[in-house]
């Protein structure tokens, strides 16, 4: 008879859990949280030694989705790390929206004599005298704005210090009457094929409305003169091949029905469009979101990227728009695209 086997014994090994770290700035959101389910107005600290008065964060301002302005300020606090490098030194123009998106509208360039301790201005010369104005990059600015009622945030293309020389270009693409969002997907798509036909990489993001964004990075000490000509030699190559669904035509009166307008004027020093990240004062609460290539399809709806759904997003894709813009491109290709006459050296394939 065989011997017997010694019996095995298993023992159980117990799992280590490791703690579970706390959320980026949790104990900011709880704050804000508390604030808003108490009324009133209350002080939130929202960098070390920094306060900012918030108020009314119970306010609807997007009705249709139900959202607050004290869901959009912990909006910008769950994407702070995404939002602030992308608006960081830039001065910013605020649209304004005090009682929510379905009250009045208005632009705001200056910032007041009575900023609070801890909010981030500065003067900017734009056209004429400088200007005290509001430059971007830090949260207490952040939410200060938002507390003033600014839902979205629109940032120069160049920084403080450097106020002559974009970072990058943008490519505006905007439907018009009659025109489809998947035409504007189409549209994109065009851009990228004359952006890689001129040897240029660029970045794509939704506007948060109706239209797309392209951004082309630019080298050091580019002037805002060469960044219009680039955008404007990718634009007229789209509307040369595709003249009856895109035009450059500036008066919408002008524009054939049925286009998208491929914007390349805003390119111009003070000249701006909303932040990457930045929530929209558009019913859904859309945010302009930045995308990969492969994410520009007809299929792609702008709808899905709102205040609800952007901070999953950011942390499962990462900062797309920064990520998009460290990948520079020539400064021999933007000169040669900029030079009256010049042969920009076309590309091996897409980027």
């Amino acid at each position: 008879m065989p011997a017997r086997r010694p019996r095995t014994v298993r023992t159980r090994v117990p799992t280590r859990r490791l703690p579970r770290r706390p959320a980026p700035n949790a104990a900011i959101i709880s704050a804000l949280e508390r604030i808003e389910s108490a009324g009133g107005a209350a002080a939130v600290e929202a960098a070390p030694h920094k306060s900012i008065e918030v108020s009314h964060l119970d306010k609807v301002f997007f009705p249709d989705a139900g959202v607050t302005k004290g869901d959009v300020m912990r909006y910008y606090v769950r994407v702070a790390k995404y939002i602030l490098p992308a608006i960081a030194d830039r001065p910013l123009v605020l649209k304004r929206t005090p009682e929510g998106v379905n009250g009045e509208l208005f632009f705001q360039q200056n910032a007041p004599d009575d900023v609070p301790d801890g909010v981030r201005v500065d003067n900017v010369a734009a056209q004429g005298e400088p200007q005290c104005r509001f430059v971007g990059g830090d949260l207490p600015t952040l939410l200060h704005l938002v507390q003033l009622g600014c839902i979205s945030l629109d940032p120069w293309m160049s920084r403080i210090g450097s106020l002559d020389h974009p970072d990058y270009s943008i490519i505006d693409l905007d439907p018009g009457p009659g025109a489809s969002f998947k035409l504007v997907a189409r549209v994109a798509l065009w851009v990228r094929e004359a952006l890689d036909e001129l040897g240029l990489r660029a970045v794509p993001k939704t506007s948060g409305s109706r239209g797309i964004h392209i951004a082309i990075p630019l080298p050091r000490s580019t002037s805002y003169q060469d960044s219009i000509a680039t955008a404007k030699a990718a634009a007229a190559r789209v509307v040369d091949l595709h003249p009856r669904q895109a035009t450059v035509e500036r008066a919408l009166e002008n524009r054939p029905r049925g286009t998208v307008y491929v914007d390349c004027l805003q390119n111009s020093r003070g000249k701006s469009v909303a932040a990457a990240y930045a929530v929209r004062a558009k019913p859904d609460a859309t945010v302009s979101a930045p995308l990969t290539w492969d994410e520009v399809v007809e299929s792609l709806d702008p709808r899905e990227f709102t205040v609800r759904t952007m901070p999953a997003r950011v942390e499962q894709h990462g900062d797309l728009w920064r990520e998009g813009l460290k990948h520079g491109n020539s400064a021999s290709v933007i000169r040669a695209i900029a030079t009256p006459g010049g042969k920009p050296r076309a590309s091996a394939g897409k980027k």
